[in-house]
Parts: C-alpha cells; structure tokens; sequence
C-alpha cells in the first residue's frame, strides 16, 4: 500500500515539474517592447511572444492606443500602417515575419502615406473645372444665347 501511494505522489510531483517547466519555456520566448506613434505624445510598452506577427504585433498596438483614448485618432486597419525598428535603419518590417526575428526592443508605427498619383490626379481635375465669379458669368453668357 505505502509503494503505490509513493508512486501516486512521485508521479503528481513529476507532472507539476513538468508544468512548471512548459511555463517557463513560454515565459522566456516573452519580452518587452516600445512602440512609438508619429504624432502621439509617448511610447506603449507591449509585452509580446517572440513568434507573434508583426501584423498581429501592431493590431494590438492600435487597440491599446484607442482603449487610452490618445491623439490623433488612427483606426483600426493594420494594412494601413507600417512598423519600423529604430536601431536598425532599415525598410518597413515585413507584416508575415515573427517580432523576435529583429533584435530592436523599440518600434515606430506610422501611417502609410496616401500615394501621389490620386492627389495628383484631383489637382488636374480641379484645374480643369472653371470656378468662381469669372465661370459663373460665362456660364450665364451661355445660357442667355
């Protein structure tokens, strides 16, 4: 009777051993960051796995930047904006790559840019409609004849 209540506590003790040991392991793929809004007052500290996506990183990034009610107001579409590390003067992160790839623990956010060629394109429109005092009296002069 005493071996098999031996074995029963050997055995709890071995699978809390073996739990704690998972946790940590997860614990040690975890670690800090800052990321910084362009336009915003400071930095938010994220705490994030090592295997999280840099879309899923900036996903939570803008949904803690709204539950603080911080300035300017930037939405919630993480296709529209681009992460950078600071430390490394390099293009934008790839939005599929894993955060623990890069070694900076320091991030700026910012908002892709509205592509020229649209506001281009309003600008010729703009020029091309006649407007103020001189169309409305040609279009005036147009329709008395």
């Amino acid at each position: 009777m005493e071996k098999s209540k031996r074995n029963v506590s050997e055995k709890m003790l071995l699978q809390k051993q073996n739990k704690n040991n998972k946790k940590g392991d997860d614990k040690k793929n975890r670690f800090l960051i800052s990321i910084s809004f362009l336009g915003s007052a400071g930095p938010i500290r994220v705490v994030v796995n090592g295997d999280d996506l840099v879309s899923g990183v900036i996903s939570t990034a803008l949904k803690i930047y709204a539950r603080e009610g911080r300035l300017p107001v930037l939405g919630f579409d993480v296709s529209n904006f681009l992460l950078y590390c600071v430390n490394a003067a390099s293009d934008a992160l790839n939005p599929w790559e894993p955060i623990g790839s890069h070694e900076g623990r320091n991030f700026v956010l910012c908002k892709k840019q509205v592509q020229q060629e649209t506001t281009e394109e309003r600008a010729e429109i703009i020029a091309k409609k006649p407007s103020g005092w001189k169309a409305w009296i040609m279009a005036q002069q147009v329709l008395k004849f």
